[in-house]
């Protein structure tokens, strides 16, 4: 049996967590392979979770427990974990912002907002706001922070993910902030584009009814764990990893990106709306 060392109790939760994991995988005598044998989990999912950096899935806690015979350990103080990850976000959305740092490719379709991603400061600030309006400035600030600070994983070459954008034509000719705060946050899209980063394709207003009309919906994939898709509401979110829902909400967005505008065409939009922005103009409604 292996020798255990000490773990420093003064680390973070994450950390202590996963030198935990780690021990109790070794003095059981088993490889990473050999513990995520029988899961939905790869290696590189666990070893990151022994490094402190990745959150435990319950399911694969659940697993862990019942391998190493740690009596429901693991699965206990996931949750601890989880609380320790999400900083100043939502509950609701930690699982949603722990995947897509890890996620191979990210493709949403965004109907009302901007997605978060994209967004600079002075929308995010208006978007906070306008959902906290009681909320001190130094909270929402907060809140603004952790969300531009998101955005640091498009600078994450080579390891930049697939990100594709499906939106809709009112988030450009509907703003929400002042025209100069509108043409820098169009800007900010086309930097991005234009960098490689991400791929903007715009559903017209005329297009009639398509799918996923009434969601906001984000489809992730991953090297060592299976799909999510994380859907929104304005003070809720729900991440779903049940395999024929995710299928489902697949086969929707494939059906909607067949309905949105090419990618060249919606960036010719995306900079127009930008440019009618500097020139004090409200952009025109593709018809």
């Amino acid at each position: 049996m292996a020798r255990r060392k000490d773990i420093d109790g003064s680390i973070s939760v994450p950390d202590f967590y996963g030198k935990e994991l780690r021990w109790k995988r070794e003095a059981a005598g088993l490889s990473l392979e050999r513990l995520v044998e029988g899961s939905f989990y790869g290696k590189s999912h666990l070893s990151d979770i022994e490094h402190g950096k990745r959150r435990m899935p319950v399911e694969l806690a659940r697993h862990v427990d019942r391998v190493l015979g740690t009596d429901g350990y693991f699965e206990r103080h996931c949750e601890d974990v989880r609380r320790a990850r999400r900083g100043p976000h939502a509950a609701y959305f930690e699982k949603a912002l722990e995947a897509e740092r890890y996620a191979e490719s990210i493709e949403l379709w965004s109907p009302s907002t901007l997605p978060g991603l994209l967004q600079t400061a002075p929308y995010a600030r208006t978007l906070v706001r306008s959902a906290h309006p009681a909320a001190s400035d130094e909270w929402v600030e907060e809140k603004v922070r952790a969300r531009i600070d998101r955005a640091c994983l498009f600078d994450h070459d080579p390891f930049v993910p697939d990100y594709w954008a499906i939106l809709h034509e009112s988030l450009l000719t509907d703003s929400i902030v002042s025209p100069g705060e509108m043409a820098g946050q169009l800007d900010r899209i086309v930097e991005l584009t234009e960098r490689r980063r991400i791929v903007p394709q715009i559903v017209p207003r005329k297009c009639g009814a398509y799918p996923l009309m009434a969601a906001s919906v984000m489809i992730m994939t991953f090297p060592d764990a299976p799909p999510l898709v994380y859907t929104e509401a304005s003070y809720s979110g729900d991440t779903i990893d049940d395999p024929a829902l995710v299928k489902q909400y697949r086969k929707a967005y494939d059906r909607l990106r067949a309905v949105a505008l090419s990618p060249d065409t919606s960036l010719a939009m995306i900079e127009s709306a930008a440019e009618g922005y500097r020139n004090g103009e409200q952009p025109g409604r593709l018809e």
